[in-house]
């Protein structure tokens, strides 16, 4: 299961799922789900999250059983 931290990230900077969304081209429900991880974005919209949230995509998603740095 992959693992992520857009929910906090997006809190950090106070940005709404709608605002997130538009900022890279999806909907609320897409972020919605990927905060639950309901769905895995593909490298494109994983990258432009990281870009988004100012940080290493490895830091921003992560498979279950591998470390959280």
């Amino acid at each position: 299961m992959l693992h992520n931290r857009v929910k906090e990230l997006r809190a950090r900077y106070s940005f709404s799922q709608s605002e997130l969304g538009n900022r890279v081209g999806v909907t609320r429900q897409t972020i919605g789900f990927i905060e639950k991880g309901e769905f895995s974005p593909s490298i494109t919209l994983a990258l432009k999250l990281a870009t988004e949230l100012q940080i290493k995509v490895d830091e921003l998603f992560w498979l279950e059983g591998e470390e959280e740095e």
